[in-house]
């Protein structure tokens, strides 16, 4: 039996600041724009010195890397136990899966919708390398979407001839589009409009015809 080890307070008070110091900088870049924001803007709104950021950060680029690695993170433990690849054996658990995975990419992206907005329309503009580093992300998330597909087609409940690759990048768009919608129209209702309309297009698109049952 492992017990965990308590965090000091601390930890906890550092902890707190770095997470200041994101929500802070995220809020200047939406009033400010990214580029226009600088350390001092930061800080000044936090009633902290220049070396005090200096402690959790290089700089406000490195605020942005540190929250897309948190969002790898989250998206990859989203996907484990239950959610996990192999974790079903037929269309119908698919399903079921499908749509807990869409609630908790819901709630990832939707406990701050400011992060979602840089991110996914602003982050690729800072730089060649922080392009790189988004488009890095979507070929991830490709990748473990293309996962369940490949399970799907070998236990036989996707197409066999399903091109895996261009289906993923596919279903993974419908995806980003959904969490788009999400930043104009949050409200529960619209945001579980737009997820069964994804998986709607999913189970219609590759399932084999035979498995065509169930809701969507």
């Amino acid at each position: 039996m492992t017990t965990e080890t308590p965090v000091s307070r601390a930890a906890r008070k550092k902890q707190e600041l770095r997470r200041e110091i994101v929500e802070t900088a995220f809020d200047c870049f939406a009033e400010r724009g990214y580029h226009a924001t600088g350390i001092a803007d930061i800080a000044a709104r936090l009633g902290i010195g220049h070396g005090t950021f200096y402690r959790y950060f290089q700089n406000k680029r490195d605020i942005v890397d540190h929250v897309i690695t948190d969002l790898v993170e989250k998206v990859v433990a989203s996907l484990a136990a239950d959610n996990a690849p192999d974790a079903v054996s037929s269309l119908a658990e698919y399903r079921k899966q499908s749509a807990r995975i869409g609630d908790a990419l819901a709630q990832i992206f939707g406990s701050d919708p400011r992060l979602a907005r840089f991110l996914l329309l602003e982050a690729a503009g800072i730089d060649a390398e922080m392009r790189e580093r988004v488009l890095d992300f979507y070929e991830t998330a490709a990748e473990l979407t293309a996962g369940y597909l490949h399970h799907g087609v070998h236990l036989g409940y996707l197409h066999a001839d399903l091109d895996v690759d261009a289906t993923a990048r596919a279903i993974n768009g419908m995806i980003l589009a959904s969490i788009l919608s999400g930043l104009r129209d949050p409200s529960p209702a619209g945001q579980a409009a737009m997820s069964k309309a994804v998986r709607r297009v999913m189970y219609d698109g590759i399932a084999s015809r035979h498995d065509r049952t169930g809701e969507e």
